[in-house]
């Protein structure tokens, strides 16, 4: 059997095709998906922030976290605190505190402010500093931004 040259350009035709079609999406994922130098240095950022390292009056801390989001590549530091004092007490802390640290609360819409919820630019974005808690004895000060722009509170 004898094979004729426009076959031999036929099946380069569709092996080039198929490269394409499988082989860019696959080299793209392998490229661009996930996190990179871009989240480390923000989370760099993030973690320098002052006002993760107060605590209210009677609060001990339990764990300090990073970590970045692979698939939406969102960065979060945060201190967890076992905390047996109020949620009044730790908002009116972090407060005064997110406010020496140049933080400012955030508003909806209607100019109402966002119950432990503050904003301030790190790193070439808005991150978000949120207060949690406590719940179970444990109470939550995280920030949490993206390259994105989006809204953490």
């Amino acid at each position: 059997m004898e094979i004729r040259p426009w076959g031999y350009r036929l099946a380069a035709v569709v092996a080039v095709s198929g490269l394409l079609v499988v082989g860019l999406p696959v080299l793209y994922f392998l490229t661009t998906y996930g996190c990179g130098e871009d989240e480390d240095r923000l989370a760099g950022v993030m973690a320098g922030a002052a006002v993760l390292d107060t605590a209210p009056e009677g609060a001990d801390a339990k764990d300090r976290y990073q970590g970045c989001d692979d698939d939406d590549r969102f960065v979060v530091v945060g201190t967890q605190y076992r905390y047996g004092g109020s949620a009044e007490n730790a908002l009116a802390h972090y407060g005064r505190a997110a406010g020496a640290d140049g933080w400012r609360p955030m508003t909806t819409g209607k100019g109402e402010t966002v119950s432990g919820c503050f904003t301030k630019s790190m790193g070439g974005t808005t991150a978000y500093l949120g207060i949690e808690g406590p719940d179970g004895g444990l109470l939550h000060v995280e920030i949490t931004a993206d390259r994105a722009g989006s809204q953490w509170c």
